[in-house]
């Protein structure tokens, strides 16, 4: 498996991309080395690694495979020398919803304190419950202490107030482009093919209103070492939003962390910003801001306050 996944990595490299994330059948591949390996191999370190950060979260098939091997060496079911049942609970923690989520439940009753803990840690930080949240109320009622917690937890919105406070200043370097920038030119249509492969997809972004914008994109971030803002005169109108905002943010935003392939955050500044085209980036975890931009050219250096 590691094998035939070092050859892909090399061919996505040598077109400028990361690896694809790992599918079913090649997670299906990666537990069973899991549960064989060796904490002295010198395979180990590069195993943890694909199962942290190079797997799909929320409810891909992928998703599933790596949440049932965790949730079972949680539960002591399964056993890998290279992962822990609290370092099992922990990962889970970061599946942001879906498959993770009955696992971590269950966990609330395990007579293991430590993990039952650990899974109210994790689950304080997931908001994607959905139905299990009566779950985990029925718990409460019955007198689970830890489901006491978690609710707790929810309650006091410690998911939200746990995160980094923003910036009081936040430096960029503006990458302007005049006019109006619709969802077409930063998510083409012609190549529909590539939006579930987010940074391939992000190749052609603007291709069509601005062939050089990489180009330029790439050189500003070289020149300043700073992060960038896009500024339009006009930006988001057209219906593409969600693969807009991400080809956008794969230049301009930030990786999540045990999220492969995806990023968030980056600063969005039109002197109008089409109204769902703001809500996605906001949802997608950018700084929209609406405001004048005549003033403003690539290459200046601005701060938000």
């Amino acid at each position: 498996m590691l094998s035939t996944y070092h050859t892909h990595i090399a061919e996505r490299a040598a077109v400028g991309l990361p690896p694809l994330p790992l599918n079913a059948e090649q997670v299906a591949s990666l537990v069973e080395l899991l549960k064989v390996t060796p904490a002295s191999s010198s395979d180990a370190a590069e195993l943890v690694d694909l199962l942290e950060n190079r797997i799909p979260a929320g409810v891909d098939q992928a998703a599933y495979v790596k949440a049932a091997f965790l949730a079972d060496v949680a539960k002591g079911v399964a056993k890998s020398a290279l992962v822990s049942p609290h370092h099992a609970v922990k990962l889970l923690g970061t599946m942001l919803g879906g498959y993770n989520v009955q696992a971590l439940v269950a966990l609330l009753d395990s007579t293991d304190s430590a993990l039952a803990a650990a899974a109210v840690n994790a689950l304080s930080h997931t908001i994607l419950m959905f139905d299990a949240y009566h779950d985990v109320a029925s718990k409460m009622k019955a007198g689970n202490t830890h489901a006491k917690k978690l609710i707790e937890s929810w309650a006091a919105g410690e998911w939200f107030t746990s995160r980094p406070k923003l910036a009081d200043e936040i430096r960029v370097v503006v990458f302007k482009v005049a006019g109006e920038t619709n969802t077409d030119d930063l998510s083409p249509a012609q190549e529909a093919w590539s939006r579930p492969d987010i940074p391939q997809h992000a190749k052609a972004m603007l291709v069509n209103k601005m062939p050089e914008a990489l180009s330029v994109i790439e050189s500003l971030k070289a020149k300043h070492g700073l992060p960038l803002a896009y500024v339009g005169d006009v930006v988001g109108t057209g219906s593409s939003r969600k693969s807009a905002i991400n080809s956008l943010q794969w230049y301009m935003g930030d990786d999540i962390p045990n999220i492969p392939n995806k990023r968030t955050g980056g600063v969005v500044i039109g002197g109008k910003i089409a109204p769902i085209f703001f809500n996605t980036a906001e949802d997608s975890g950018a700084f929209p801001i609406q405001c004048d931009v005549s003033k403003l050219g690539t290459g200046d250096i601005i701060v938000i306050r």
